[in-house]
């Protein structure tokens, strides 16, 4: 007899037998340990629905949201750059650094903007195409018989 291949998706999941605990019934009686208040205490703003005051609220006091002053701002247009130090384009001596280079060397993300940094010695004869590169850097690597083309 064929057996039966019970179909595994994440709505048929459950946890094994006994790896959990019952949920606590509460307001079911005296008997259950839980009746009555239901583990909510006495009376007042934590005993009723809904009622929880929010995140940072002091009671009424100036919160510490207000009383700290505010400095500088972001700018919404940065321009985030993974930086890349001149020491680890090592293995491209001679060759040509481009974005795609370095996300096939794992050195960037895959259409991730990059800058060089003037970390480390320059490797001989580096050709760089289509990167930001500092100042130092770029100086570096001319000074080690390479070039950067913008």
């Amino acid at each position: 007899m064929a057996e039966k291949i019970e179909h595994i998706g994440l709505g048929t999941l459950k946890p094994p037998r006994g790896s959990t605990h019952a949920p606590k019934r509460k307001g079911r009686g005296p008997g259950s340990g839980h009746g009555k208040t239901s583990g909510h205490g006495h009376k007042g703003q934590k005993a009723r629905t809904g009622g929880h005051v929010r995140p940072g609220f002091e009671g009424g006091q100036m919160p510490l949201i207000r009383r700290v002053p505010k400095r500088g701002f972001t700018n919404p247009y940065k321009v985030e750059a993974r930086a890349v130090n001149l020491e680890a384009l090592k293995a491209f001596a001679g060759r040509e650094v481009t974005a795609a280079s370095l996300a096939e060397a794992g050195l960037a993300g895959a259409g991730e903007r990059v800058k060089l940094l003037a970390d480390g010695d320059a490797p001989q004869g580096l050709v760089v195409k289509g990167l930001k590169v500092s100042a130092a850097a770029k100086a570096k690597i001319e000074a080690a018989g390479g070039r950067v083309e913008e």
